[in-house]
This record gives structure tokens, C-alpha cells and sequence, in this order.
């Protein structure tokens, strides 16, 4: 029998954390592990349950999620920052700190529980369509220095690696990638991988924005 996915509450608000633990509790294959109030505890808390997924809240009183998410850099828990705004420009400074998706508070709760659950797999929750007005977000303004910056990065990919955080960065699955490029979807994986070593990176989000930047998409 598979462990169920161990999942940390982070949230200010009390009915807030008790409307996640309720609704994640009716999923069979889904443990609330804990919870804490504010982000300045979350690193403590991480390594008390070890959690694979971490729901948290953007707006803290005392450490904010996107200083939160940052701190988690390195750790195996997947973050998935929750705002209450889909245009909230924290919400893209979460997603440069290495959070693997956001969802919206009032997001159904099956989505939530499905959220949950890719996270954990390691697949970003955003749909295509969010991811690209998400990172159009982020290149309203024209930053040369930024774009500059980025291709300077990228330029440590392989051609193919390039190719493939190009095609990240417009929203496309695996394998969706691998037909437009004529490969499998295991090798589109392997560059995938390849270049989040290389660039250090947490997550296909973080490559997406990075080829964005750099006006690879």
C-alpha cells in the first residue's frame, strides 16, 4: 500500500487551516501532517513532519510565503502558494522562490485535493493557460537587464536543452514537447532534468519564467 501525501498547512488564519485539514481529511490518500501560523516557523516545521507538499499562504504577518518558499529551497517538500488574486504579482515572486504552482482560495476542493496530489508527483500545478498569464505577467515592462541575465544563464543549456525550456516556457506537457520535437517523452524528461541542474533550479516553472526572460518561448 502506497503512503498516503504528507501535507503541512501554513496559514494565518485559523478557518482557513481548518477548512484545507477538513477538506484534505475526506482524501483517503492525503495526511495533514501539521500546521503553522506564520512562515517564520515553516522551516522547523518541514523538518519536524517532513511533508511532501506544503500549502501556503502568501500574505503572513511576521515572514511572508514567498520568504517562506525561498527557505525551502533545496528540501523535498513541493510548495503550493494559495492567494486570493490570480494577477497578484507575489504570487510570480512565489514561483521565482521555487514554488511548484498557487492555487486560489476559493479553488473547488476537488482541485485542491488533485492540486495536492500532482504537486507531490512533482507536476506543476498551473494549467497552460494560467502558466502563460502568469509569466506575460512577469515580461510586462521590457527588462533588458533581466533578459539579459537570462540568456546569459541559458547559455550553459545544450541546444536540445534550450528547445525543450522554450517549449516549457509556452505551457506545453511532456508530452506535447516531445511531439513538436521529435523525441520521447523520456528524453524530453532527461533535459528537463539536465537543465534545472545545470541552471539550479527547483522546478519546470522556475525554467519557464527563466526562457521567458530571456525570450525564449
Amino acid at each position: 500500500m502506497t503512503e498516503p501525501v504528507r501535507v503541512l498547512l501554513v496559514d494565518d488564519d485559523a478557518l482557513v487551516r481548518a477548512g484545507l485539514r477538513l477538506m484534505l481529511g475526506g482524501a483517503p490518500d492525503i495526511e495533514v501532517v501539521g500546521e503553522a501560523v506564520d512562515g517564520a516557523s515553516v522551516p522547523d516545521q518541514v523538518t519536524r513532519t517532513r511533508p511532501d507538499v506544503v500549502l501556503m499562504d502568501v500574505r503572513m504577518p511576521v515572514v511572508d510565503g514567498i520568504a517562506a518558499t525561498r527557505a525551502l529551497a533545496g528540501t523535498r517538500s513541493a510548495v503550493i502558494v494559495l492567494t486570493t488574486f490570480d494577477a497578484d504579482a507575489t504570487v510570480v515572486e512565489a514561483l521565482r522562490a521555487g514554488a511548484a504552482g498557487f492555487l486560489l482560495k476559493h479553488t473547488p476542493p476537488e482541485q485542491i485535493v488533485e492540486a495536492v496530489r500532482r504537486a507531490a508527483a512533482g507536476e506543476p500545478v498551473l494549467s497552460p493557460s494560467v502558466a502563460r498569464k502568469l509569466i506575460d505577467h512577469v515580461a510586462t515592462g521590457g527588462d533588458t537587464t533581466r533578459r539579459e541575465r537570462a540568456r546569459a544563464r541559458l547559455a550553459a543549456l545544450s541546444e536540445r536543452e534550450r528547445a525543450v525550456a522554450g517549449a516549457v516556457a509556452q505551457g506545453l506537457s511532456n508530452g506535447d514537447i516531445a511531439e513538436r520535437l521529435f523525441m520521447s517523452v523520456g528524453t524530453v524528461k532527461a533535459h528537463i532534468s539536465s537543465a534545472l541542474t545545470k541552471l539550479d533550479l527547483t522546478n519546470r516553472i522556475q525554467l519557464a519564467l527563466l526562457a521567458h526572460d530571456a525570450d525564449e518561448s
